[in-house]
């Protein structure tokens, strides 16, 4: 799968150094991927949820952040909606948020 918006990422850990090896674990494991639906998504990662609008929320590092992404499966293309602490991500509509 291709990142679409990964900057936010590298911004995100740059301001949460604990948040990088996850993160850049979760984008290996990312690009290597070939998601075709939410169900290969929920094979791999067991914790993430399908939130509607192609969207998925994943977990990193435990439960200390959510990422939220959507995915567009025919075009193999992954574009990075939000990421944030748990607390943030109570703050947000996971089906609508989008990067500032």
């Amino acid at each position: 799968m291709r990142i679409i918006a990964i900057k936010n990422l590298r911004d995100f850990w740059n301001t949460h150094p604990d948040a990088k090896a996850p993160l850049e674990a979760w984008v290996e494991e990312a690009r290597h991927a070939t998601w075709k639906d939410a169900h290969d998504i929920k094979a791999k990662y067991r914790n993430a949820s399908p939130v509607g609008n192609k969207r998925v929320v994943f977990n990193i590092k435990g439960n200390d952040y959510r990422l939220i992404v959507a995915i567009a499966y025919r075009f193999g293309a992954v574009y990075i909606k939000f990421i944030g602490t748990h607390k943030e991500y109570d703050k947000v509509d996971a089906a609508t948020v989008e990067m500032e």
